[in-house]
C-alpha cells in the first residue's frame, strides 16, 4: 500500500526507529520523534516540539530543505480521515507567517494519533 499511496501523492506512516538516524542531527536536546510519514523521498516528522517537513530536491536528492514548524506557530489545524471510497486522509495546518500547509496521508494512517499529537502540543 505504501507504493500505491506514493503514486497518489499520499504519505504513508513509517516506523520511528527507521527514521531516527536520518533526523538525529536535526533534533535538539530532549526532542523525540512521536510519528513519521514518508512520501517517496520527502518526510513529515512529528516531534514533541515541532513538525519537520523534509523536502529532498533535484534528481539525486542531495539538496534538502527542512521546514520546521513549531507547534506554537500553528493557530488552527484540521485532520480529515478517509471515507469508504477515499484513498487518502488530509492534514491542514494554518501557520503564522506561512499560511496554510496541506498534506495528504494514506487511508490507513492513524489520524486519531495525529489529532492527539497536534492537540496536546498546540493546546498546552
Amino acid at each position: 500500500m505504501g507504493l500505491f499511496n506514493s503514486i497518489l501523492g499520499n504519505a504513508s506512516q513509517v516506523n520511528i526507529d527507521e527514521i531516527k538516524a536520518q533526523f538525529e542531527n536535526v533534533l535538539v536536546e530532549n526532542e523525540n520523534i512521536e510519528a513519521a510519514f514518508s512520501l517517496f523521498r520527502d518526510k513529515m516528522v512529528f516531534t514533541n516540539k515541532r513538525i519537520i517537513f523534509l523536502d529532498k530536491q533535484n534528481v539525486t536528492g542531495s539538496k534538502k530543505e527542512y521546514l520546521s514548524v513549531p507547534y506554537h506557530a500553528i493557530s488552527v489545524f484540521s485532520v480529515e480521515s478517509a471515507g469508504t471510497f477515499d484513498a487518502d486522509a488530509e492534514i491542514k495546518l494554518w501557520v503564522r507567517e506561512l499560511g496554510q500547509i496541506t498534506k495528504k496521508v494514506g487511508k490507513n494512517t492513524d489520524t486519531l494519533q495525529i489529532q492527539k499529537i497536534l492537540a496536546s502540543s498546540i493546546l498546552q
